[in-house]
């Protein structure tokens, strides 16, 4: 991987559980759209302290957002609904290590 390149992911997430946004140590990237097949709540996660910033009761995407994370500092995505849904990410590479 290099900067700039693209850092994406999708996943099929269990009922309660999260999506972890965490490059490898000493990578960061900035995330830009945040895909759901459900309900969601996301979270920015320091290793301790989960604060929750959006929350979406539906399918959709936060689209054009900057989100900046690293392997400590990084966006949590819980799927809220009673099953396993998809969830996924896309964005780039800022520091590559």
């Amino acid at each position: 991987m290099a900067i700039g390149d693209v850092y994406a992911d999708i996943q099929s997430i269990g009922a309660g559980s999260y999506l972890d946004i965490q490059p490898a140590a000493g990578s960061e990237a900035v995330i830009h759209n945040v895909y759901h097949e459900g309900g969601v709540e996301i979270y920015r996660y320091d290793g301790v302290n989960n604060l929750l910033f959006a929350t979406a009761i539906d399918a959709g995407v936060y689209a054009y957002y900057a989100f900046h994370v690293n392997n400590t500092d990084r966006i949590r995505i819980k799927n809220t609904e009673s099953a396993a849904k998809l969830i996924g990410f896309d964005g780039i590479y800022t520091k590559v290590t």
